[in-house]
């Protein structure tokens, strides 16, 4: 039996929109980052993604230099190596010190040659972001995997 070619593993690609400039718009901050894998490669479209430099709970944080009306929230994850639940927390606040609101709460399950890929497709609404930030725990029960962020994108 014939199996088609499948295509490389290819960066899913958000719809096309106006998306946010975020580097140039703000200051992104990580708590650790692979050399060869920055945070900026997940805000620029086919560019490989950020994956952490040690294991365990990651922190994304973008600082706006000036308050922003968000409307959507895209990000892409993707994992061919280690099947491993993932659990994420999206969170927002006006201005630095103040408290985060929660905008969502996440798992899922990565498992290699079947579930590989976690793309989410957020409508908020939020006026005066001053703060977004992405917390990951990469693996509930293993804390030797590391995280990492194929996309990310904001309008």
């Amino acid at each position: 039996m014939h199996r088609p070619e499948l295509a490389p593993n290819l960066l899913p690609h958000p719809p096309e929109v106006n998306w946010l400039d975020v580097d140039r718009i703000a200051w992104v901050d990580v708590t650790s980052e692979e050399k060869g894998y920055p945070i900026e490669s997940t805000l620029i479209e086919g560019s490989g993604g950020w994956r952490a430099a040690d294991p365990g709970l990651q922190r994304i944080r973008i600082l706006f230099h000036e308050p922003q009306k968000l409307t959507r929230i895209w990000m892409a994850f993707e994992e061919t190596e280690h099947t491993r639940t993932q659990q994420f927390l999206l969170r927002w606040c006006q201005s630095p010190g103040h408290s985060f609101r929660e905008i969502v709460r996440q798992e899922w399950n990565f498992s290699p040659g079947g579930s590989v890929r976690e793309i989410e497709n957020y409508a908020v609404e939020l006026s005066d972001v001053q703060v977004l930030e992405l917390l990951i725990v990469p693996d509930k029960s293993d804390s030797d995997v590391r995280a990492s962020l194929l996309s990310l994108r904001l309008m």
